[in-house]
């Protein structure tokens, strides 16, 4: 930072017309950075069930396996073996 300070700038002295306008340009540079990092966040945080769809689809598998398992030893029960099978007959005769 190779600038030159003028000795007195509107009746003060140089390097404080220089720290103020340094600061003032620093202060613009911050709120700029911090307006882009809050954009970012609010960006970040306007999704923020994005597992939660994963985990509810976990779980509607994990309910339907169960459900499925049920129905298979439902199914390879005798008497539902019987009763299918007493089915399936009776629809060929009447065909």
């Amino acid at each position: 930072m190779n600038t030159s300070i003028p000795v007195i700038v509107d009746g003060q002295a140089g390097i404080f017309a220089h720290s103020k306008a340094r600061v003032a340009t620093l202060n613009a540079k911050a709120k700029e950075r911090l307006c882009l990092m809050d954009a970012r966040i609010r960006t970040l945080m306007a999704e923020p069930e994005e597992g939660a769809a994963t985990a509810e689809y976990a779980v509607v598998l994990v309910a339907a396996t169960g459900f499925a398992a049920v129905l298979v030893a439902i199914l390879k029960s005798d008497a539902i073996k019987t009763l299918l099978t007493n089915i399936i007959k009776q629809a060929l005769k009447v065909g």
